[in-house]
């Protein structure tokens, strides 16, 4: 079933969300989850972003491996990404080391909107998978990336807190009308400021 992704400017969205008690049975909200990050296009979703206020995010990567590489090092990247699907849950972020690299970041919770983010190029996180299978890992590069916007989610920040001031106060307007539902999505939303969501 595709769920709305809530708005910019709903209170979950800068909540940190709670963990998940194990065992939990998480199968139907997964699929829910996955033919709703589908359905939007997104390659990753996370949990309060459906208004769930849990430690939970997946992630598919596979739409970039069809982007057109730069050189060598590039083509073993976005291949990679071919086959990057995953669920975490209860994720806790152990390191984040290596370079700060930029790159244009987006969220389907704040739509029509992408601005260039710094983060670091290496992470090590702990988190369990769909099967409560505990997993110790580490990711660099575009998955990392990915893995480091969802994470945040779970903590209540978004890629826009990233921002100079000065762009957060050009930005304001934007994210003013889209938490009133003055934008245009191709998938269904919960707009914060408005009564019924489309």
């Amino acid at each position: 079933m595709i769920l709305p992704i809530v708005a910019y400017g709903d209170p979950v969205l800068r909540r940190v969300a709670d963990d998940i008690e194990q065992n939990s049975d998480l199968k139907e909200l997964l699929a829910n989850m996955f033919e709703t990050m589908y359905g939007a296009k997104g390659v990753g979703l996370a949990a309060p972003q459906i208004g769930k206020s849990i430690r939970l995010f997946i992630v598919d990567a596979s739409p970039f491996a069809e982007d057109e590489p730069e050189n060598d090092e590039e083509a073993e990247e976005l291949k990679a990404l071919a086959d990057f699907k995953k669920v975490f849950v209860n994720p806790v972020m152990e390191e984040e080391t290596g370079e700060e690299w930029d790159f244009q970041e987006g969220c389907l919770s704040i739509p029509d909107l992408r601005e260039s983010v710094d983060r670091k190029e290496r992470i090590k996180l702990t988190y369990f998978d769909e099967n409560w299978k505990r997993h110790t890992e580490e990711f660099d590069g575009v998955a990392a990336r990915i893995i480091q916007h969802e994470y945040d989610h779970i903590e209540g920040k978004l890629f826009i807190d990233y921002v100079s001031p000065l762009k957060r106060r050009l930005l304001k307007k934007k994210l003013a009308d889209i938490s009133k539902g003055k934008v245009d999505v191709s998938y269904k939303m919960k707009f914060p400021l408005i009564k019924k969501g489309r």
